[in-house]
C-alpha cells in the first residue's frame, strides 16, 4: 500500500493540533492576574483609548499588561523593575 505524502501531513496535523490548543488553555488556567489598571510601563489608564487593546502576555505564570505593543521594549530592558512592580501592587491588595 502506498501512503500519500499529503494525507500523512494532514493526519499529522489532525493529531497535535488538539494538543496545542490544549497548552495553551492550561497555560492561561494558571496565569495570575494583573492587579494593575493601568500600563505597567507607561502608567497609562489601560483601555483609555478604545482604538488601543493593551498587550497582555505571560512572565513566569504572571499576567503582565501594557497599554501598547511598543511599550514591550522598555519592559524587557528591565523586566525585574516591572515584575517588582507587580508583586508590589499584589501585597498592597491583600
Amino acid at each position: 500500500m502506498k501512503l500519500n505524502p499529503a494525507s500523512l501531513l494532514c493526519a499529522a496535523a489532525l493529531l497535535v493540533l488538539p494538543l496545542a490548543g490544549v497548552a495553551a488553555d492550561k497555560k492561561t488556567e494558571t496565569a495570575k492576574p494583573y492587579p494593575l489598571d493601568k500600563c505597567l510601563v507607561s502608567g497609562e489608564k489601560l483601555g483609555a483609548d478604545p482604538d488601543m487593546k493593551p498587550h497582555t502576555f505571560t512572565v513566569d505564570g504572571q499576567e503582565v499588561k501594557l497599554c501598547c505593543k511598543s511599550c514591550l521594549k522598555d519592559f524587557n530592558k528591565n523586566k525585574a523593575k516591572y515584575m517588582a512592580k507587580i508583586e508590589e501592587a499584589q501585597k498592597k491588595s491583600k
